[in-house]
């Protein structure tokens, strides 16, 4: 009588399970050096981080490049929250990836392309950093 209590509802054999079936574990995907870098440039050319967010995470030029683009970046001010639509990344020799992403903020799209660098500790900067044309216009205005 105590099986009867322990059975599920409906069920009349007297049978146990012999084994649990394996459970499907889901395994994280890793975010990619490129992706990461591309939602955090995001996030300071829509102006929701400032740029010296970037300090430790740029090497050269690009830390220069974010803080002429930043302020006259108008990827925040079309009232839509940007988002990074694709990004693709490609690794010429080991130890660099040059990246490119779509961003969509309501109607507008933009490109933006950087190349990372690794270091000997092996942590990935961003070396360089243009978003559609800007980068052209930012280099003939000095």
């Amino acid at each position: 009588m105590s099986t009867n209590r322990t059975r599920p509802a409906g069920r009349h054999d007297r049978r146990r399970p012999e084994t649990v079936p394996p459970q499907r574990t889901r395994v994280p995907r890793r975010v990619r050096p490129h992706q990461w870098f591309a939602e955090r440039l995001l996030a300071v050319l829509s102006g929701q981080r400032p740029v010296h967010w970037m300090l430790g995470h740029t090497i050269g030029e690009a830390y220069d490049q974010l803080a002429e683009l930043a302020p006259r970046t108008p990827l925040g001010s079309c009232g839509a929250r940007p988002v990074i639509r694709m990004c693709h990344g490609a690794q010429p020799v080991p130890g660099v990836v040059e990246a490119c992403a779509s961003i969509a903020a309501g109607e507008q799209i933009r490109a933006i392309a950087f190349r990372l660098e690794q270091g000997r500790d092996l942590r990935w900067r961003c070396a360089a950093v243009e978003l559609g044309d800007e980068r052209l216009h930012a280099a003939a205005s000095r």
